[in-house]
């Protein structure tokens, strides 16, 4: 499946950006901004998001999307930055096709379920019924109260069509059949990535535990866990300063 991609920078080297449940490509756009003025860099909507194809959803399929679409831009090598689900996505990257990924950065998540409390909110929005008509601060309105902030609702709301009849714009139906997928982790029987690997976690946030740190380096045996202290779960959204120095610190092959 082909995906959707925002390409900036021209560098020799590229680096590949994957979004979060309910997110898009230009979701991390400060962050690829950044990264193209040394890399070549894409930005995808990952199967079911922004203006990809719907489809099934697995992480060797979201994979494949990837692999495929990036065979389609001549891409045979690359680094990936994740964040949540396209952590995981960035994961089964290294883990399937492993002589492609020269790094890989996950944001916040381990190679492991994640129980956060999803389902119930997919659940709600399931339910809603949208009007005839919608303004863009109605259907703000309209989320808020599901979601519990007005930041969760306003990353929700890109994912609703205000044209003609309101309605979910992405493959909401597929989100919802398959989100004890998105939030599990397959039983992989795989070598583990020998590449250079950064788990950049947030302080505040619950998704990677102690108990993961072992699972994370039985597969990622030269990952570095580092935290990012005064963050949660969108810890680029909000540290996008220490988390652009993390970032680029490691793409760029320097540690700190």
């Amino acid at each position: 499946m082909k995906l959707n991609a925002i390409e900036r920078g021209d560098g020799p080297e590229t680096v590949v950006f994957l979004h979060g449940l309910f997110g898009r490509a230009r979701n991390l756009g400060f962050l690829q901004r950044e990264a193209s003025q040394t890399f070549r860099t894409i930005a995808l909507d990952l199967r079911n998001h922004g203006e990809s194809p719907h489809g099934p959803v697995s992480y060797p399929a979201m994979a494949q999307d990837v692999l495929e679409t990036l065979d389609d831009l001549r891409v045979k090598h690359f680094a990936v930055v994740g964040h949540s689900m396209g952590g995981k996505v960035a994961m089964m990257l290294a883990l399937a096709d492993p002589d492609r990924v020269t790094r890989l950065m996950v944001a916040d998540m381990a190679p492991a379920p994640t129980q956060q409390g999803h389902r119930d909110m997919i659940a709600k929005l399931d339910a809603i019924t949208f009007p005839s008509e919608l303004t863009r601060s109605e259907t703000l309105d309209l989320l808020e109260p599901i979601t519990g902030s007005r930041a969760v609702a306003e990353l929700m709301a890109q994912n609703v069509s205000l044209n003609d009849v309101p309605g979910w714009a992405i493959g909401f139906d597929e989100i919802t059949q398959g989100i004890s997928l998105i939030e599990g982790w397959p039983d992989l029987q795989v070598a583990p990535y020998d590449g250079p690997a950064l788990f950049l976690r947030g302080g505040n946030s619950s998704y990677v535990r102690p108990e993961h740190h072992p699972l994370i380096h039985a597969l990622f045996p030269h990952a570095r866990i580092r935290t990012l202290e005064g963050a949660g779960h969108w810890l680029h959204a909000e540290q996008p300063c220490p988390f652009i120095t993390e970032m680029m610190a490691f793409l760029t092959g320097q540690s700190l």
